[in-house]
């Protein structure tokens, strides 16, 4: 049996088997409600132009002056004045410093990772030094900034340090 190609297939009958598409008429009646509220707004601005109260009119357009009050402004209590020009006698204490001090931020054991980090200190714009240090376990190359006078110092150095994302930095007093 032969192989039957029926979705090519034309039909014998039909002359015209496209359909032109239908003609769309002209929205007359869009046009007619579009007209209907430009006119019945056009009619009520005339309306109200005509049959408005002129006194109300004269009113609105030409306002008299207000009248001015007068604002009293409340005087100062006496304990505000007394307070004002009293003297306070205040004993300030020195804070003792335990003395200098110096922030670590690394330990390593090879020279080059030390190097590295004294270089991204150096891109916070502070300068450190890297110091060889002989224990038990071996050679160690640690990254130090300091010495300080004050703690504040060092932990202001510390936060700068933060902002280019070096973390870890201890602050010991330095003997």
């Amino acid at each position: 049996m032969a192989q039957h190609d029926y979705i090519n297939k034309k039909p014998k009958n039909r002359k015209n088997t496209k359909k032109e598409p239908a003609k769309k008429p002209f929205p007359y009646l869009l046009v007619i409600v579009a007209a209907l509220l430009v006119g019945g707004f056009a009619y009520g601005l005339w309306f109200i132009k005509n049959n408005a109260d002129p006194e109300l009119v004269e009113k609105q357009t030409n306002p008299a002056e207000k009248e001015k009050i007068e604002v009293v402004v409340p005087r100062a209590p006496e304990f505000i004045k007394e307070i004002r020009n009293h003297e306070v006698q205040v004993e300030v204490k020195e804070i003792e410093q335990k003395g200098p001090y110096v922030m670590q931020c690394g330990s390593f054991r090879t020279h080059e990772q030390a190097e590295s980090l004294k270089a991204k200190i150096a891109f916070a714009g502070l300068i450190s030094e890297i110091r060889e240090t002989k224990g038990e376990t071996g050679i160690w190359y640690k990254v130090r900034l300091g010495p300080y006078k004050t703690k504040r110092q060092a932990e202001s150095d510390k936060n700068k340090l933060k902002r280019v994302k070096v973390v870890g930095c201890g602050i010991w007093g330095w003997t």
